[in-house]
Formats: structure tokens, sequence, C-alpha cells
């Protein structure tokens, strides 16, 4: 029996060692383990703190790009109120302008009625067998122009009026009657233009471009020209061919720089897509 426990004392010895060794072993790793768990939640503590601290940077980001298209969203608004605005003063400042320059031609014609009247020829008198009848200027015609015809703000007024009473064919006879007589006239590019427009209220959209444009190459200072190349550009675009409707509002701009038609240009262009 002695010789029995002193066979297996060393094999007892050993095993009690490696159970120390064991659980000595385990308490080192149990202690990484709580170390490690520690820094790992130190870590995602810091995570969620930079997490935490960028999503409210995005919601303030996103606070203040709320903000910004707020405002441009405004200032849109306000902008194309503003232009809608000037647009309307425009055409009523054209509008004033149309009129005046009717009453103008109102009283040019009236005077040129009142010429008429003193340069008419006066009756015939009888005069004695033989003897000469006075020839005086008065009753010679203007050269190439018909003896008592009507003078071109006559013609204008006339055909103007025309068009007034919804009658675009007549009125085109009368304008096209005072080109044909008075190509020189200080009114022949508003009859031009307005031939244009007598093509237009028919809808013949092709024809009224064409008149159009010979009012703006034949008379080019004329105070129809630069609505008769906006009235080119629009055309231009009901047709689709953008990029030439660019290139007829930019020649008003050019071309017209102080004109009304320059600044309803700006606004086109800036809107045309």
């Amino acid at each position: 029996m002695n010789a029995l426990v002193r066979r297996l004392a060393p094999v007892a010895l050993v095993a009690t060692g490696a159970c120390f060794a064991t659980q000595s072993d385990v308490r080192v790793l149990q202690t990484d383990v709580q170390t490690l768990r520690s820094e790992r939640r130190q870590q995602d503590s810091l995570m969620q703190a930079r997490f935490d601290a960028l999503m409210a940077s995005l919601s303030t980001t996103n606070d203040s790009v709320r903000s910004l298209s707020n405002r441009l969203t405004r200032l849109q608004g306000d902008v194309r109120g503003d232009l809608f605005q000037m647009n309307q003063q425009l055409l009523q400042i054209q509008e004033l302008t149309g009129q005046s320059q009717r009453r103008l031609q109102e009283l040019r014609s009236s005077l040129e009625a009142r010429q008429q009247d003193v340069m008419q020829p006066a009756q015939p008198q009888p005069t004695p067998s033989g003897a000469p009848r006075d020839t005086g200027a008065a009753a010679a015609a203007p050269s190439g122009v018909p003896a008592g015809s009507p003078g071109p703000n006559q013609l204008f007024q006339a055909s103007y009026g025309q068009l007034q009473r919804g009658s675009p064919e007549s009125a085109r006879r009368g304008f096209q009657e005072l080109l044909r007589l008075y190509p020189t006239s200080d009114v022949a590019g508003d009859a031009q233009y307005w031939i244009g427009v007598s093509y237009e209220t028919e809808g013949n959209d092709a024809a009224a471009d064409t008149a159009y444009a010979a009012t703006v190459a034949k008379y080019p200072q004329s105070s129809s020209a630069p609505t008769a190349l906006y009235k080119h550009a629009l055309i231009l675009q009901k047709r689709g061919n953008i990029a030439l409707a660019r290139t007829a509002l930019n020649d008003i701009i050019r071309r017209y720089p102080r004109s009304d038609e320059a600044q309803l240009a700006r606004d086109r262009l800036r809107t045309m897509k």
C-alpha cells in the first residue's frame, strides 16, 4: 500500500500543478477579455460620439440647404414677378407710344388733306377766245404720283383703320399702295410692318415673317424695325428653330439696344429652352 502511494504521489503532484497552471491561464485570459471588452466599449463610445456629431452636422447642413432653397425659390418668384411687371410696363409704354404715333399720323393726315385742299386748282374761268389759260404749278402732281392721290399719312391712316375694323386684306392693299406711291416716306417702314401684321392676323405666318424680314432689310432705321425683328424671332421659336430665334433676339440687342424690344429679347433669352 505504501509502495502504491509512493508511486502515485508524483502523478498527483503533476496533476495538481497542471490544475493550478490551467486556472492561472484562465484568469489571465479572463483579464485579457475584460480588457478587450473595455477597449471595445471605449471605441464604440467614441465612434458613437463621432457618428452623433456627424449626424448633427448633416442635420445642420440640411437645414441650411433647405433654408437656401427656400430663399432661392422666393428670389426666383420675386424675379419672375419683377420681370412680369417690367414686361407689362413695357407693353403699356409700347401701347402709349403707338397711340402717340397714331395721333401724330392722324395730324399729318389732316395736314395733308388741308394741303391738298389748298393746292386744289380753282375751277377754270371762261376766257376770251384765243387767250392763254393759267397752268400754275398748283395743278401739277408730284412726280410719279397721280394728281389728287391721298398723301402717305392719309393712306396709312385709312389702311390702319381697315385693319382695326377687321379687314386685313383691305388694309394690306392700302399699305401696299402706300409703298408703291411713297416708297421713301417716313411711314413706309411702318406700312411694311403692318403688312406683316395683316398676314399674321389671317394666320399666314410665312407671309408675315417675309414682311417682317423686309421691314428690317429695307427700313432698318424705322421705329417698327425692332418690333418686326422681335416678331420674326417669335415666329422662329414657334417653328422650333430655337438657334435661329436666339440669333434674332441677340441681333435685336446688338442693333437696337435702347429699344423696348431689346429688353423683351433679354427676358425671352433667359427663359428660352
